[in-house]
């Protein structure tokens, strides 16, 4: 019995300095826990599970354990007057040069620009079983096994609602094939695509009347789409009161060239006015000079007159036949000069800050690739269609082969230029509906999401109008691996209570 004794105090003797400095996680219950971490005065600066009531050292690591009270006064009182810092422990910090009071290391200066957004960790507990039930301190988890420690990342900038700062490393880069692109400033243009119809130039459209009355004696061009010549034949018209105005003129230039010479000057200056009236009759029934020439050489009057074309074109209408009475005025023929045409272009509401006339357009047929024709914007319709809820965008189109036809479909591309704006890929740019955001690259392996607004999409590129600077670095392929940490990143603080 009395070895037994001596045993068991030998025993306690060599057990009761190990449990001083027992860490937190060996603890038998959480109460005993907490208890044991209110009481704790120094702690490991490697390892801040490691805790104890007195000085000592750290069991894991082996440096000596600091005051808690003085090594969480310094980390408060330091602020940004602080220009050096351990790279080993960042919270020793200090206004000048000097070493860590921890480790001996040399103190480095800090960047402005990374003392800022330099990234704070905290511990966390998570249940090894559910890696959703999480706490900030130290304990059993719902099956009543031991949370394990793990840390997370605690960033000031603010970030969209449900994504979170993340780290990735270079390797991890490698295998997510992660790269990154450059906000830069590039020619942005916005570029529409609608469908256009081919129309006749109205300035180009010819109607042939006359204003005589009388029956069409021959037609010159019996079949509608018909080409003429400027000044070809294009109908004869036999008609009384036109032979008989030419009888006139007839008259009265013979009365003129019989007139003898011993008579006064007021009678050959009155046959010269009957003349004269004559003549101006036929051209106002626009008899022209040519034939009014061969009336006169004839000495006869013509039994019918011929209409000549006013242009070069097709004839796209014909409402006359042969042997049918026409009245003055009657519409006979158009004529349509299709050299020059115009292209139609349905334009959404949504583009009509990019319409602008004197823009240029570009049209092509979808059946006949490589076959484009240039353009210009030379109207946009005041109003828009109830019905389909565009408006019409007028293009002028040159038309020397005669390929573009009236009342063909054709693709129309319009241009605009914005001029030199702020750009970032296309692939860069998450898309929700809701809103945009792109992650940027803040070096040492950070990764942040920023919430941008983006304006034109041109060649591949988004322009940016806020969100984002020039020369930044921005994600653009494995974007979606990069946004799914992100948001179980976002996810795991939120249930921490963050």
């Amino acid at each position: 019995m009395r070895n037994k004794t001596i045993f068991l105090f030998l025993f306690l003797l060599v057990l009761i300095p190990s449990l001083t400095l027992l860490p937190v996680g060996c603890s038998k219950s959480p109460t005993d826990q907490h208890s044991k971490i209110t009481a704790a005065k120094y702690h490991c600066p490697m390892h801040p599970t490691v805790v104890s009531d007195k000085p000592g050292d750290c069991p894991i690591c082996g440096m000596k354990l600091v005051e808690m009270e003085k090594h969480e006064q310094a980390a408060k009182t330091a602020d940004k007057t602080a220009n050096f810092h351990c790279p080993m422990h960042p919270t020793v910090v200090s206004d000048k040069p000097g070493d860590c009071p921890i480790c001996g290391m040399k103190l480095v200066p800090i960047e402005k620009d990374k003392q800022e957004k330099a990234p704070q960790k905290k511990t966390m507990y998570r249940s090894t079983m559910n890696v959703n039930e999480v706490s900030d301190k130290p304990g059993k988890d719902s099956m009543g096994m031991d949370m394990v420690a793990f840390e997370v990342t605690e960033n000031n900038e603010k970030t969209p609602h449900g994504l979170a700062v993340v780290t990735i490393s270079l390797e991890k880069r490698e295998r997510m094939n992660l790269k990154l692109g450059i906000v830069e400033k590039r020619a942005i243009s916005r570029e529409i695509r609608t469908s256009a119809r081919i129309v006749s130039d109205e300035t180009r459209l010819f109607r042939v009347t006359t204003k005589v009355g009388g029956w069409v004696e021959k037609l010159h061009v019996s079949v509608t789409g018909q080409t003429v010549g400027k000044g070809g034949p294009l109908l004869s018209i036999y008609s009384p009161e036109l032979m008989a105005s030419e009888q006139e003129y007839l008259s009265a230039l013979k009365a003129v060239k019989d007139m003898p010479k011993t008579a006064s000057d007021i009678v050959q200056e009155s046959a010269r006015g009957v003349l004269d009236a004559a003549k101006r009759r036929l051209q106002l029934w626009d008899i022209s000079d040519r034939q009014i020439a061969r009336i006169e050489k004839n000495g006869e009057a013509e039994k019918t007159l011929t209409l000549t074309a006013p242009s070069s074109g097709v004839v796209i209408e014909k409402s006359v036949l042969a042997g049918q009475k026409i009245m003055p005025g009657d519409s006979l023929m158009i004529v349509a000069d299709l050299t020059n045409v115009w292209a139609d272009a349905d334009i959404y509401q949504s583009d009509l800050p990019y319409i602008k006339v004197g823009m240029s357009a570009e049209i092509s047929l979808p059946f006949w690739q490589g076959k484009n024709f240039k353009g210009e914007v030379t109207f946009v319709s005041p109003t828009i269609d109830p019905e389909t809820r565009t408006l019409k965008a007028r293009l002028n189109v040159g038309n020397a082969d005669l390929l573009l036809k009236p009342g063909m479909y054709t693709n129309a591309r319009l241009s605009y230029q914005l001029g030199e704006r702020i750009a970032v890929p296309e692939t860069a740019v998450m898309r929700t509906g809701t809103r945009d955001y792109a992650f940027r690259d803040d070096g040492e392996g950070r990764l942040t999401p920023v919430e941008i607004k983006i304006g034109t999409l041109s060649d591949g590129y988004f322009e940016v109008v806020s969100g984002l600077k020039e020369g930044e670095r921005v994600v653009t392929s494995a974007n979606f691996l990069v946004d799914s940490e992100s948001s179980m990143k976002a996810a795991i603080e939120s249930v921490a209570g963050k």
